[in-house]
């Protein structure tokens, strides 16, 4: 087909006008319905699929092909109500929809106009309130949405549709009307730092690369994404995947690459082939490959599939393994805006940094930093999970504080729990305690409480978590992970692993927490690459703050949490035992002796201590 030009991207946005403007809500209902349903992975996971298959036979049984039409959608972000679906223009929001539940939602709310309140959203801190339109739930309504503007409303597999919410107008932009120079300018002017985790100034990244005299430069995606609880990135590449690529057009036309790579993990099935669908449909439309909007300029993208090595996350280690060596860092200078890839100057974002390029280049540089702080502009999008009720993908302003992130946005604790910590920044970030949750989240004043920003993963923890066992979860993952290229970090962090493991067996000694310190900011000071410079941040930031849990543990045997086999009785305390026989009936080993009315009690020569019993126990009476 013809390259498109840009009247060719106008034409398509108002044929496409009225049908985003019903997706929306901005207009009345008449005849038509979109039922957007949530097919990012995680909702796949939970059966939308077989949910969207009973839709679609119900709707054309009842005769409404031509009323309802059904749009499979990236991620939502409310993961934890998939399968999760939109009716627009009602607004209306209903979570955990099953197949049978098809019959019910045609015939009551696509046909007869009543919704179905049972598969309504409830506020699991306002006794169950309903609430139906999705405009009004809090999780939605107390985010600001740039980089995840898209999600949940186009299909991520039609570039029609994103180019109807002015996807590639940027790229035109700067292709046509921009030189390097007043792109770079933007973008510095922007103040966008990368979202990756070192937070280094985007547009200084760039300005470096383009200083750099050679014929040949490389533009980079890291989409590799390893932090545990971390999904951000996949679901900006299931949700919006052209998003990523024209950030990608861009940043090459500001250093003049011709040549861009996205380096994604190999577990991310669905995100891999919408990407490669969104690289294969750009380069018919002309967005990629030669001669881009007849501007002469040229760029190929290819996708390069990682093994999952949480070292590749770092730049050099990334660059190596595009190249087709081990994924092991290097020592810097160079830098890889000077010797990248092969050698040749390169660049490497993340992907929600080129994702925010677009709209940056499109909508101005003040328009970008009127939100945020005064060294951390723009939104940042994290990855809520772990002991929080609503558990998903949410962007806030750089600046909002952890509090409002994870009660005003998370719904609070689940299960009457008490809030106790969140780590920060992955693997290698920091525990914050509830005294800083007013903390804000920025850059710099995360770091002075003992956390990074990271990449965004966002993970809570309640008042049963042991912090000593949640450090030593954190160095196990950091220490499997180690390339073994440093002694600082291959050793360092096996050492410390093996100290964690000892204080939860009960063995631990008090000379044990003098040694842990050294040992980390050593570590801290020697190591190669930024994985092993942050690997004892867990360490040193329960230390800092729950150094009391680490005391117990080696003075008294004792885990405050309840959550180290090694020092726990498992005895059912009679006073506190209710008698329910929740705890009888949850036992994989049938170990606990209970009949009703009657006191439970545990048979220790067949308990294997696993936890079962304490977890599902509602009264804490499992010592």
């Amino acid at each position: 087909m013809p390259k498109l030009t840009i009247d060719d991207l106008k034409r398509i946005k108002q044929e496409k006008s009225q049908i985003f403007a019903l997706r929306m809500g901005e207009i009345p209902f008449e005849k038509t319905r979109h039922v957007l349903l949530c097919s990012g992975t995680g909702c796949h996971a939970t059966g939308s699929l077989s949910v969207m298959d009973s839709l679609q036979q119900e709707i054309n049984q009842q005769g409404l092909s031509e009323n309802v039409i059904i749009v499979e959608t990236g991620c939502n972000g409310f993961c934890a109500l998939g399968p999760i679906m939109v009716v627009q223009p009602d607004g209306i929001f209903y979570q955990k929809v099953k197949p049978e539940d098809a019959k019910e939602l045609v015939e009551s709310h696509f046909k007869g106009n009543k919704p179905v309140e049972r598969l309504m959203y409830s506020e699991p801190l306002a006794k169950k309130k309903v609430i139906p339109k999705l405009s009004d739930i809090p999780f939605f309504s107390n985010q600001l949405t740039r980089v995840l503007r898209n999600k949940g409303l186009i299909n991520p597999e039609s570039i029609d549709e994103y180019i109807a919410r002015d996807g590639y107008f940027a790229a035109a932009k700067a292709l046509q009307e921009m030189t390097s120079e007043t792109i770079i300018e933007e973008v510095l002017a922007s103040g966008i730092r990368g979202r990756g985790g070192a937070g280094f100034p985007t547009g200084l990244k760039w300005r470096f690369a383009f200083q750099s005299k050679n014929d040949v430069k490389y533009v980079l995606c890291n989409a590799d994404e390893g932090d545990p609880g971390a999904f951000m990135d996949r679901s900006i590449l299931e949700a919006d995947p052209h998003s990523v690529i024209e950030g990608m057009v861009i940043a090459a036309k500001a250093i003049n690459a011709h040549e861009g790579f996205i380096y994604c993990r190999t577990e991310y099935p669905l995100a891999i082939r919408r990407l490669q669908l969104a690289i294969d449909t750009a380069k018919e439309y002309g967005f990629v490959g030669e001669n881009i909007f007849d501007t002469g300029f040229d760029l190929n993208i290819e996708i390069c599939q990682g093994a999952g090595a949480f070292v590749c996350g770092e730049e050099t280690a990334l660059m190596a393994s595009v190249e087709g060596k081990r994924g092991m860092p290097r020592p810097r200078p160079p830098f890889p805006a000077h010797q990248g890839l092969w050698k040749k100057p390169s660049i490497l974002n993340n992907v929600e940094t080129l994702a925010s390029i677009p709209q940056i280049i499109l909508n101005g540089s003040k328009w970008y930093s009127s939100v945020g702080t005064g060294s951390s502009k723009g939104t940042k999008v994290f990855a809520l999970s772990g002991d929080v009720n609503n558990i998903g993908l949410v962007e806030v302003p750089m600046g909002a504080s952890l509090r409002d992130i994870i009660f005003k946005i998370g719904g609070g604790i689940p299960n009457k729990r008490k809030f106790k910590a969140v780590q920060l920044g992955g693997p290698s970030g920091g525990c914050v305690p509830e005294q800083y949750l007013d903390t804000s989240v920025d850059f710099e004043e995360i770091v002075k409480v003992g956390a990074i920003m990271g990449s965004g993963g966002v993970i809570i923890m309640d008042d049963q978590t042991c912090m000593v066992d949640m450090a030593r979860f954190f160095m196990d993952f950091i220490q499997e992970e180690s390339c073994g290229k440093c002694t600082p970090c291959r050793e360092g962090t096996r050492r410390l692993l093996e100290i964690l493991e000892k204080i939860c067996e009960g063995n631990g000694e008090p000379e044990d927490l003098a040694t842990l310190e050294e040992l980390s900011y050593v570590i801290k000071d020697s190591a190669l690459c930024g994985l092993g410079q942050t690997a004892p941040n867990p360490v040193l930031s329960t230390l800092r703050y729950f150094r009391h849990e680490y005391e117990a543990h080696i003075n008294e045997k004792h885990c405050p949490a309840k959550r180290c086999p090694a020092l726990l009785k498992f005895e059912v305390d009679p006073e506190r035992c209710k008698m329910c026989g929740v705890c009888f009936k949850a036992c994989p080993t049938n170990a606990i002796i209970w009949k009703k009315k009657e006191v439970a009690v545990i048979d220790k020569e067949k308990c294997v201590k696993c936890l079962t019993c304490f977890s599902k126990c509602k009264f804490d009476a499992i010592d």
